[in-house]
């Protein structure tokens, strides 16, 4: 946004300017199922996981489970959860490596720009998602 000259941001040339935060509890879970079904994977503890990638874009979700799904195969077995905590554990998110940029774009968004995704009673205590 810093790059776009201020008349291009102006009402009447983009009908709206969206944040688009990381994906809430719910969202998380939701990617979840999408990529269990993706990648066949039926069993998978939906809810637990959505809690243990906090912090994860989709991205890395889906990066998570791919290496999850190699750990298992080098193994010569089928997943386990045991696989999914791991590679999760394993990954370190962009929420953290960058941290101070992601809260300086929530901070700029604030009052800026209109939230892509509803308000989550369920979201992270650190997260900022009530854009007023």
């Amino acid at each position: 946004m810093s790059a776009l000259p201020p008349e291009l941001l102006r009402k009447g040339r983009f009908d709206e300017i969206f944040f688009v935060d990381l994906p809430s509890q719910r969202e998380r879970a939701d990617i979840w199922r999408a990529l269990a079904k993706k990648y066949k994977q039926g069993d998978v503890a939906i809810e637990r996981l959505a809690a243990l990638s906090d912090g994860f874009s989709g991205a890395e979700i889906e990066a998570a489970l791919v290496s999850a799904m190699f750990r298992s195969f080098s193994a010569g077995r089928s997943l386990e959860s045991e696989d999914l905590s791991a590679a999760l554990a394993e990954t370190v998110p962009l929420s953290k490596t960058a941290a101070e940029k992601i809260n300086q774009l929530r901070s700029w968004a604030k009052g800026r720009a209109r939230p892509a995704s509803i308000v989550d009673s369920a979201a992270p205590s650190g997260r900022a998602l009530e854009i007023e």
